[in-house]
């Protein structure tokens, strides 16, 4: 039985890195545990069309960096408030949200917005747990939202930046999407990547991520349904 990142083939055209698949006998299958699994928010699809998820809520603090879109990180946040969380977006930029959260939850606020370092105490409970979106700049200052139990916090960052290296270490899961050459050669450096998951990252087309979670590495497909491309558009890298 094989558990692994398998290839990269498959994602709308996308020809990315091959590796060679990790196998394990049966009986040691309950020890794995992966960031990225079979219960959560849908994020893709993999290589093969398979739905790839992240358990967002979770009793342990999570952190999760995406270096990408607006695009990305807004199906995401629809996706956590779909399944019963409260999102807090903690943004300089509200107008970009505005509508979104409007839309969202049928006239409830599942989704909020908050200026930068104002998002208040979520009270986050294994009943009503929060994902805290942090759409702050290439910047994001150090703030009083942290990851706590049943509050995980996705972080968005437009492109590399010095806080980055930072983030990247911090995080429990990091994506990445197209990135120039000079900065996918620092990201390779800091994650561990090979050779040729670097070179891919330039040529990713709109709406592939790289999802890294430790030593596992998975490329996603992110494409919307119809009601999120009626309110957001195609997926789209550049904002």
């Amino acid at each position: 039985m094989t558990a692994g990142t398998g290839t990269a083939r498959g994602l709308r055209g996308l020809l990315g890195p091959r590796h060679a698949g990790h196998t394990m006998t049966a009986d040691h299958l309950g020890a794995l545990s992966l960031p990225v699994g079979d219960d959560g928010v849908v994020i893709g699809d993999d290589a093969e069309g398979r739905p790839q998820m992240v358990g967002f809520h979770r009793s342990s603090p999570y952190d999760v960096l995406l270096i990408g879109g607006l695009w990305t990180a807004q199906v995401l946040a629809l996706r956590a408030a779909g399944t019963g969380a409260r999102v807090a977006v903690e943004t300089g930029r509200a107008q970009a949200w505005t509508l979104l959260a409007q839309a969202a939850g049928a006239g409830l606020e599942c989704i909020t917005l908050h200026d930068v370092g104002r998002v208040p105490p979520m009270g986050a409970t294994v009943g009503s747990p929060v994902v805290v979106v942090r759409d702050c700049g290439m910047r994001p200052p150090r703030g009083r939202v942290v990851s706590s139990p049943w509050q995980s916090v996705l972080t968005l960052l437009p492109y590399l930046s010095p806080v980055a290296p930072r983030l990247m270490r911090d995080s429990t899961l990091v994506g990445i999407q197209r990135l120039s050459p000079q900065e996918a050669e620092q990201t390779g450096r800091i994650l561990a990547l090979s050779q040729a998951e670097i070179e891919a990252l330039p040529t990713l087309a709109d709406g592939v991520t790289l999802w890294c979670a430790g030593r596992e590495r998975h490329w996603v497909m992110t494409s919307a349904t119809d009601a999120e491309s009626g309110l957001l558009g195609v997926a789209r890298r550049m904002d």
